[in-house]
């Protein structure tokens, strides 16, 4: 498949591939039926490019080598569902979480950015090989999930690496509705003292 990403593979390479359509079209009826289309649309307009490029390479049986090179993107797919669990089961911040976290941002990088990047500058080189269509439904595919992939790693940065470093949390100390009224009426209160205690004749340090 390195050698002829066009022509040749395996028989199961391609049973991979189509696999791999099912459970799109199984995760996006998923999606469909359980959330709001202001929801799912990024993941919906993902999986209608991945799976159109990739049931390409099933009916024509050519092109199976890049789509076993984009599967690679789905290794970071494992991170994001741990970081996505950790996050629902209320463990950030903590180390696991940053672990994850980090796990996630160095797999995107290497099992996304760097195959995107691949297969574009091979489409590039070898356009004259491949039909315009597929040309274009490749690109648009590349850009599609690429422009994702980016903003998906910038919102993972700032949220989980920046944030947390401005906002360092307190050890052993989990913030609830109930404590944050808490220190917003602490807030308020100490407030009030302040402006009270020129006329008391106190200063405060």
């Amino acid at each position: 498949m390195a050698a002829d990403p066009i022509h040749g593979h395996p028989f199961w390479a391609l049973v991979l591939v189509a696999v791999s359509v099912g459970y799109f079209l199984a995760d996006g009826a998923d999606m469909l039926c359980n959330q709001t289309l202001g929801q799912a649309w990024e993941l919906l307009c993902h999986h209608l490019v991945v799976v159109s490029c990739l049931s390409t390479a099933i009916l024509s049986s050519h092109y199976v080598g890049l789509s076993m090179v984009s599967l690679l993107l789905e290794l970071n797919s494992a991170c994001l569902h741990l970081r996505k669990l950790l996050l629902l089961s209320h463990q950030a911040p903590s180390l696991a979480f940053s672990m994850a976290s980090w796990a996630t941002l160095a797999t995107l990088a290497l099992f996304r950015l760097v195959p995107l990047g691949w297969i574009s500058l091979w489409l590039i080189r070898q356009q004259h090989q491949v039909p315009p269509a597929l040309v274009i439904l490749g690109g648009t595919g590349l850009v599609t999930v690429g422009a994702m992939s980016i903003i998906l790693g910038i919102r993972i940065l700032v949220s989980d690496v920046l944030r947390s470093r401005h906002h360092p949390p307190i050890p052993g100390h989990k913030e609830t509705r109930d404590t944050r009224r808490c220190c917003d009426e602490r807030a308020t209160l100490n407030l009030r003292v302040v402006s009270l205690s020129p006329m008391l004749g106190v200063e405060f340090t």
